[in-house]
């Protein structure tokens, strides 16, 4: 073959891997595309109660909408706890009815399914009368996240949407106080009113649940938005939904260490501050370090509540290593419940 011929051939390869990248690019620009379009139409905004005092404070806007939710099919209507929350007599409680507005303007009613306070999750169902096919549905992914996934949530930042913001995953393996299960760190912009809405990954399948936000540079009086956001993970909502739909409460494994750092050798090991409960009996002692947990390297407090929470239930018996005066034990516990 000639230098000439050898040229135009290299030449029509790079065109048609040109070609072929953009046909690529086209599907999946039309996946994302429909994606958001079916997470959009199951998304729903909660509406204030007329009761509620923050209603008088409501933005500006015709709704006076405090949260988000997502439509899971059949009429549930899944949304943070916190979103549904009411005070009445100086008392917080969980509203056993609320109002949801479709982002074609309909609004509907749904009846409380049940609560998890673990979670903060609370799961609703919409009532027989109302027209549910009005609305899409979503269900949940399949596959873990991963720290880098491009994901999208959809909901109803400071009454106003439904608006879409677009990010990615950060630490999925974070830990607050507002929530007693693993989170996913995401960086996407999210404000008040978010709460309680999906986050969906590319293909439109439901990742997880908008938790809560990281408030910066923002006065004591403005709405809080924040680029730093957190959501509960889709397996855990997946759990307490199939559960709550039984009409039973899901039950969290209870290995009772309050845990502390202890500095060994130069490194931070996690080390047992107080043993109480199914860890005192099985003969966990204060400053015991941690070492393991069925053969799982314990690293840090938060790989040690991921274990016990997504891998464990209650009445198993697992093996925890632990280090005392410098001799390694395996202790046998029965894990109680939370």
């Amino acid at each position: 073959m000639t230098f000439r011929k050898k040229l135009v051939l290299i030449q029509c390869i790079v065109l048609l891997l040109i070609s072929t990248q953009g046909l690529r690019t086209d599907a999946w620009s039309f996946q994302l595309h429909d994606a958001v379009e079916q997470a959009k139409h199951a998304t729903v905004g909660i509406l204030r109660h007329d009761s509620d005092e923050a209603s008088r404070q409501s933005v500006q806007s015709q709704f006076a909408i405090r949260g988000s939710g997502v439509h899971l099919g059949e009429g549930y209507i899944l949304t943070a706890r916190h979103a549904v929350e009411r005070t009445s007599g100086g008392k917080t409680e969980i509203s056993q009815a609320i109002h949801v507005l479709t982002d074609g303007l309909a609004e509907l009613s749904a009846q409380l399914i049940g609560v998890n306070r673990f979670l903060d999750v609370a799961l609703y169902q919409l009532d027989e009368n109302s027209h549910v096919g009005e609305l899409a549905f979503v269900s949940f992914e399949e596959e873990a996240s991963r720290q880098g996934d491009e994901v999208f949530t959809v909901g109803y930042p400071l009454g106003w949407g439904p608006a879409l913001s677009f990010g990615r995953l950060g630490n999925p393996r974070t830990f607050l106080p507002t929530a007693q299960s693993r989170l996913l760190q995401v960086d996407l912009s999210t404000c008040s009113g978010n709460s309680g809405g999906g986050l969906f990954g590319t293909d439109g399948h439901l990742v997880g649940l908008i938790h809560a936000i990281i408030q910066t540079q923002t006065e004591s009086r403005e709405r809080r938005c924040s680029q730093f956001a957190f959501a509960i993970p889709g397996p855990l909502i997946e759990k307490i939904v199939t559960t709550l739909k039984a009409g039973k409460s899901y039950a969290f494994p209870r290995l009772g260490i309050r845990m502390k750092v202890m500095k060994i050798d130069q490194q931070w090991r996690v080390a047992a501050a107080l043993a109480k409960g199914p860890a005192r009996i099985a003969g966990v002692k204060k400053n015991d370090v941690l070492l393991a947990i069925n053969e799982t390297p314990i690293t840090s407090a938060a790989e040690l509540k991921s274990y016990l929470i997504e891998r464990t239930t209650p009445g198993q018996v697992i093996d925890l290593r632990i280090l005392r005066e410098e001799k390694e034990k395996v202790l046998q516990v029965t894990l109680g419940e939370s």
